[in-house]
């Protein structure tokens, strides 16, 4: 008779369970709740949460009495149902958290009264956070904190684990945007995302009001005077860009933009020049220091080199109905004895040859200033689709997918890496369906145009290489670390190196030691995956990871690319590009075969047109903005 009575105490244990709604204007939801109880040996069977006057509001609290009628065991998983109220919207919710409390005997009585007195002090807190709807089906939350496989007691959650990345993989799924570049994720419209990674790009107003009304232009800018009447308008209260047109012009300021403006990553020092850039040690004599020679500067690594390779033969856009050109130049630099880097030897394109004359300081005032902007057109292409867009948003959206798809939210590197790259999924569909795409800004205004594109990209996907996007290495790698004006390179080392501390303290709570890190099979598959859906070649990357050290340096690197490096080529473009000569997004001339042919009104017939200018302007003030929860 005793065990028989133990026996039924154990099979109708009562649970103290409240639901916790977040706080945000939308959270709530009209939507019924049913919620069961999962344990090691059985569960509860479905009760509903919201009924009479519980409602899932924002910020609110539903309590629920959940009896179990069989024997539960140890409680593991909160199953949670969304079902729609017939007659009602059928709104998504945000969950916060679920909270259960396993009641001592005479506790039910006094909790169903709301008589509140001594409670276990056992609180099982099910994190959620995250929105939830009704074609979700049924989701399964767990108390458990971050850990690797291998720390999983309990087979229940190691099936639980398995089956939300199965799930995953079948709803998250890679597709191929360009031939040769990392892929992208499989959707096909928004919605298929779902909420919880979609957002809000909600930004302080950007005054587009002088740039909108020029729309209909297409024809070239009559002069200066005329675009300096719209800077005056557009860019007046911007410092920087103030700065930029008043300084353009000047070769210290061309060499500081290498260094410090939106694209900071093509300039490296050189030791032996390009077999194919037709320069001598006496065409450049004048330009070095005094008793000097090329071979010396070179041999000492005061010279620099800009090669934009990359574009050479790439199909040129048609813009207004005209043909727009692209160049592939070669640009040498010296660094001199006051810490300046001075352009010396211009070559538009990669083929020498009497055509292809080299432009040097010496030349008339409008030779070398066309010849520097055809540069900074070069350099505006290779910016957009390869510094800042392939190298931080495709990159981000690849480690982003394969980390949905490997690694299960339970995994400690998925909640180290998703507030980084959770939003590229949403701003890079929005991107391709956009400015990539047919009537964008790709299409309608840059040299580079939607045939160009995925020969740049495959292109520059070539070149990328795994020590190239590891800050540290990096930098030395272009000889650019110690430069004395390299600011860009200074800060990027700062930040680097706090982030890596991070990342090795967080890796070092999880692994102990190097074997773990050989025998955590998700974290192999993640790395898999990310090689096989990123780069054809042999990039660098690692293959596996052996050791903590390895697994802390990529990670850090992800982390930059999509934060740190997203900055600093995304929030400053605006403010070099604002005096369009600057940086012109295409050019309506063919590059100069011979010297002495250029006059200032010839310059402005190279430069876009009104339209094309105020229409990439207008884009990249849009861009340029940073949301009100911006850190």
């Amino acid at each position: 008779c005793v065990t028989i009575m133990a026996d039924m105490k154990a099979s109708c244990q009562e649970f103290e369970v409240t639901v916790h709604t977040s706080p945000g204007p939308t959270c709530g939801t009209f939507s019924r709740l049913w919620l069961n109880l999962i344990g090691s040996q059985g569960e509860t069977p479905p009760i509903s949460v919201n009924e009479g006057d519980h409602h899932l509001l924002p910020g609110s609290t539903c309590p629920v009495l959940v009896r179990a009628n069989g024997p539960l065991g140890r409680l593991v998983l909160v199953r949670l149902h969304l079902e729609a109220r017939t007659g009602f919207p059928n709104l998504d919710w945000h969950c916060s958290r679920v909270e259960v409390r396993r009641l001592a005997d005479g506790q039910a009585e006094e909790a169903g009264r709301g008589v509140t007195g001594p409670r276990d002090p056992e609180l099982q807190v099910f994190l959620c956070d995250r929105w939830l709807r009704t074609a979700d089906g049924d989701v399964e939350l767990r108390s458990a904190k971050w850990c690797l496989l291998k720390d999983e007691t309990d087979e229940k959650l190691k099936q639980q684990r398995l089956k939300q990345l199965q799930h995953q993989q079948k709803q998250i799924r890679w597709r191929k945007f360009v031939d040769g570049a990392p892929q992208c994720v499989d959707l096909n419209s928004l919605s298929e995302l779902g909420p919880n990674f979609s957002y809000s790009h909600t930004s302080p107003a950007t005054n587009l009001h002088y740039l909108k009304g020029f729309n209909d232009r297409a024809e070239a800018w009559t002069s200066f005077t005329e675009l300096e009447v719209v800077f005056a308008h557009s860019g007046h209260q911007n410092n920087t860009a103030r700065f930029v047109k008043a300084h353009w012009m000047e070769d210290w300021y061309f060499g500081y933009q290498c260094l410090n403006g939106c694209n900071p990553l093509l300039l490296r020092q050189t030791r032996l020049l390009p077999p194919n850039l037709s320069v001598s040690s006496d065409m450049l004599r004048p330009f070095l220091p005094e008793g000097s020679s090329l071979e010396q500067e070179l041999k000492k690594g005061a010279v620099y080199l800009l090669d934009y390779e990359v574009l050479d033969g790439v199909p040129a856009n048609v813009v207004n109905g005209k043909q727009t050109y692209l160049s592939a130049p070669l640009c040498l630099l010296h660094l001199n004895q006051q810490g300046q880097l001075l352009p010396i030897a211009i070559q538009l394109q990669q083929t020498p040859g009497p055509q292809n004359p080299v432009f040097l300081p010496s030349d008339s005032g409008c030779d070398w200033l066309l010849a520097k902007i055809w540069v900074h057109s070069a350099d505006f292409q290779c910016h957009q689709l390869s510094s800042h867009y392939l190298r931080t948003h495709m990159l981000g959206e690849l480690f982003c997918v394969a980390t949905l798809r490997q690694l299960p939210e339970l995994h400690p590197l998925h909640q180290l890496l998703m507030p980084h790259v959770r939003t590229s999924l949403q701003i890079n569909f929005q991107a391709r369906a956009s400015l990539l795409a047919a009537g964008g800004v790709f299409d309608k205004a840059m040299g580079c145009g939607l045939q160009a594109l995925p020969v740049l990209l495959s292109r520059a996907s070539d070149r990328i290489y795994y020590r190239s996007l590891c800050v540290s290495d990096d930098l030395i790698d272009r000889g650019v670390d110690k430069l004395p004006q390299s600011y860009y390179a200074q800060d990027a080392l700062r930040v680097w190196d706090a982030l890596h501390r991070f990342v090795v303290r967080s890796v070092d709570l999880y692994y102990s030691g190097d074997v773990e890190v050989q025998q955590d099979s998700e974290l192999q598959h993640w790395i898999t995956d990310i090689n096989t859906h990123g780069f054809n070649h042999d990039s660098g990357f690692p293959q596996s990871f052996q050791t903590k050290a390895e697994v802390s340096k990529f990670v850090t690197m992800i982390i930059y690319c999509c934060s740190a490096l997203h900055a600093a080529v995304n929030f400053s473009q605006l403010d070099f590009a604002l005096w369009m000569p600057n940086c012109p997004a295409s050019m309506l001339r063919p590059p100069p075969q011979v010297k002495g042919s250029v006059t200032e009104d010839d310059i402005m017939s190279f430069l876009p047109d009104v339209n094309s200018t105020c229409r990439v302007l207008m884009v990249l003030s849009l861009l340029s903005q940073p949301s009100v929860n911006f850190v």
